[in-house]
């Protein structure tokens, strides 16, 4: 009977031994795999983090993925990913620079138009506030909102022009669309003309 047991722990041994020595031939290639998923990564968050925040934030939660698999020993599943993550963090900066292209011809055409419906509306509203009498279809409390309206404008214009430069584009672009809205509105008050394409 012992030595039946001792066979039977003998074998467990060895079976135990071969495994270990197959996972380990993945050990290194999973390792080297790792590292450069990580300088992949770590490319794609410097280049097209400001651009595409939610991907990179994907791929930083699939590379931990991937490290949680290394750490357990599961190389050939964190070889795979990692290899994976190479190839998925190139996308992602070809999918930054197709939508940074995007953005900068957007904030281009709005710091065209936007800084000169904003004058547009300040001019009237000074003219307005000098004048003995209002028109017929504006109130004195409307002139009074839209003045707080055009300050808030002006503030958040300066607050996107920040953003355009500091690479902020997505930031930018959307800052400059709410003063673009707020513009809108307060020259539909004033009975100003709204151009073509500006109401969204």
């Amino acid at each position: 009977m012992k030595r039946k047991y001792w066979g039977i722990a003998i074998a467990i041994i060895c079976a135990a031994v071969m495994i270990m020595a197959c996972g380990g031939k993945d050990k290194g290639p999973a390792e080297l795999a790792m590292k450069a998923a990580e300088e992949a990564v770590s490319t794609a968050k410097t280049e097209a983090g400001k651009i595409v925040p939610d991907q990179i934030s994907a791929l930083e939660s699939a590379l931990a993925s991937a490290k949680d698999k290394l750490a357990k020993g599961d190389f050939q599943g964190a070889l795979v990913e990692a290899q994976g993550l190479v190839g998925k963090a190139k996308d992602v900066i070809e999918a930054a620079k197709a939508k940074k292209d995007e953005l900068t011809q957007t904030w281009t055409n709005l710091s065209q138009g936007v800084p000169r419906m904003v004058a547009a509306v300040e001019s009237r509203v000074g003219i307005l506030s000098q004048a003995k009498k209002l028109p017929a279809n504006l109130t004195a409390e409307a002139l009074e909102e839209t003045k707080s309206g055009l300050a808030a404008a002006k503030a958040d214009w300066a607050k996107a022009q920040e953003s355009f430069n500091s690479g902020n584009l997505a930031e930018a672009v959307s800052l400059a669309n709410a003063v673009k809205d707020k513009a809108v509105k307060a020259m539909e008050t004033l009975g100003l003309p709204v151009p073509a394409g500006a109401k969204s």
